[in-house]
């Protein structure tokens, strides 16, 4: 699993230095690695099945999805001092602009959105 995690990050770490997001949003990027390995790592430990990542630039948002084979939702659960695991959802909602869980034929797909931080306003060349 770990190994399959680990693929997943470089893999999305590659899509987004070919973005130029590495230099223009770093803070963005760890959001995006970190929401991927929640993401493909709850696919392993809770839906028992491989994750499919996908990532889609649209211009005003990348859309990180992965599909898994559960049709089980997730459902954000409250912080437990009991729980080891069980804050990756969570963490997903705090990073993320915004995310979304789809059931589909064979499982789920949850998509979470990124927007770049805007770029400062340029004052016109005015001083």
């Amino acid at each position: 699993m770990s190994s399959d995690v680990k693929a997943a990050r470089e893999w999305s770490r590659e899509g987004l230095r070919a973005l130029g997001w590495t230099v223009s949003a770093p803070e963005t990027v760890d959001a995006v690695l970190l929401t991927v390995s929640e993401l493909v790592t709850n696919a392993h430990v809770h839906a028992h099945s491989n994750a499919q990542p996908v990532m889609t630039w649209d211009t005003r948002c990348l859309h990180v999805a992965v599909h898994d084979a559960s049709g089980d939702l997730p459902t954000p659960q409250p912080p437990s001092a009991e729980r080891v695991g069980g804050r990756g959802i969570l963490l997903v909602d705090a990073l993320a602009d915004n995310w979304e869980a789809r059931p589909c034929p064979y499982g789920k797909t949850i998509v979470a959105c990124f927007r770049p931080p805007a770029a400062p306003e340029s004052d016109g060349g005015q001083t």
